[in-house]
């Protein structure tokens, strides 16, 4: 099994008010290139002798490089790793961020799949969440992608947003899908602390997430995609035949992904994780004057991690291969939980397979708690 390569870039135009990722807002390209020089170093002093074959570009907005700066990143991974010819390489974009001569020049590079945050296709949803395109962008940006000869594209949609009905939802999904994009990425909100989404929720200038009318969103979900084509391979995730996201399946899996740039976390595929100091200016620092900007490491429970990541895929996980990984029955090591859970209709398991229900992945939190 191959490895992958992930490269935090942090920089957007501007921060959206459900974010909680380690982003800067752009100020001038003097900046970005002391990143993009920090971000060569720390991966040409990556001491591995790895052969990868999915490289991600994930931020903040990774479209906001300059092809001169992406190369420089491309040859210190070439240098570093042997990347198989066929790999997948992402690039994640925002909407109104591209032109067409910066993506055909990404594409030579040896981009092939782009993944951009569309959210909604209702602007006054966008301005509510601070996001800076249009529905128009949008469109755009898929059609600027085609004419570069992206043939493996993605884009996401968020249900559950603050004010949104479930006709609203409808919409977005028909908006999506007329774009006939390879992959669609759709979730439900999320609200994390510290984000101003969380802070208006709890000031009462928006109203809190309703949990039933997410669940009929999620069906409807289900429904609208499957008529049109794609599969769901993943809670959240659903593709036409073959376009599944290498790069993240790896994830899911517990395969070894090793992460570069301010706030990345690695993982050696067995049981060491190690996380990037998240701050982009001390992260630079370090790199120019220690070298590692590495600042936590730790040990992982390989096993449960294996099972509530694992059940996120709609195939579920192998009860052979868990038992050869760890040396222990699953069905026994949890037979009251698998039980139990089984009788809410949450799972379904047999001697070879374990894997939720589709209400058990409305309801997945509820079952990976059992596991943590």
């Amino acid at each position: 099994m191959f490895s992958g390569v992930y490269m935090h870039i942090p920089f957007c135009r501007s921060r959206c008010s459900y974010c909680d990722f380690a982003t800067d807002v752009y100020k001038n390209g003097e900046a970005v290139d002391r990143y993009v020089s920090a971000l060569a170093k720390e991966i040409e002093n990556f001491s591995a002798e790895k052969t990868i074959d999915t490289i991600y570009f994930g931020g903040g907005t990774p479209s906001l490089l300059a092809p001169k700066q992406l190369e420089k990143i491309f040859d210190s991974v070439r240098k570093n790793f042997s990347v198989t010819e066929n790999s997948e390489i992402t690039m994640e974009m925002n909407p109104a961020t591209v032109a067409l001569e910066t993506l055909k020049a990404y594409k030579s590079l040896g981009v092939n799949r782009a993944s951009f945050g569309a959210q909604t296709f209702d602007d006054t949803e966008l301005k509510r969440l601070g996001r800076r395109h249009t529905a128009a962008d949008v469109r755009e940006t898929i059609e600027l992608l085609r004419k570069a000869d992206f043939e493996n594209v993605s884009f996401d949609l968020i249900a559950g947003l603050p004010r949104q009905t479930l006709e609203d939802w409808e919409r977005n999904l028909d908006e999506a899908l007329k774009l006939k994009p390879e992959h669609l990425s759709l979730y439900l909100l999320e609200i994390h602390e510290a984000t101003p989404l969380a802070e208006q929720i709890r000031s009462g200038r928006q109203p809190s997430p309703d949990e039933n009318l997410a669940a009929e969103m999620y069906e409807l979900m289900l429904e609208k995609v499957s008529a049109k084509g794609y599969e769901q391979y993943e809670i959240s995730n659903f593709c036409l035949p073959n376009f599944q996201s290498k790069h993240n399946s790896k994830y899911w899996t517990l395969d070894a992904v090793f992460g570069f740039g301010c706030s990345a976390h690695s993982f050696d595929g067995k049981n060491k994780r190690w996380a990037n100091e998240r701050d982009t200016l001390k992260y630079v620092e370090l790199v120019e004057k220690t070298h590692s900007p590495i600042v936590q490491t730790d040990k992982i429970a390989a096993a449960s991690e294996f099972v509530f990541l694992g059940l996120r895929l709609t195939k579920g996980i192998d009860l052979q291969i868990y038992k050869n990984r760890f040396e222990v029955d699953l069905r026994k090591q949890y037979a009251e939980d698998l039980q139990r859970l089984a009788e809410f209709g949450l799972i379904e398991f047999d001697e070879n397979c374990l894997k939720l229900t589709e209400k058990g992945m409305i309801y997945s939190n509820e079952v990976f708690a059992v596991f943590v």
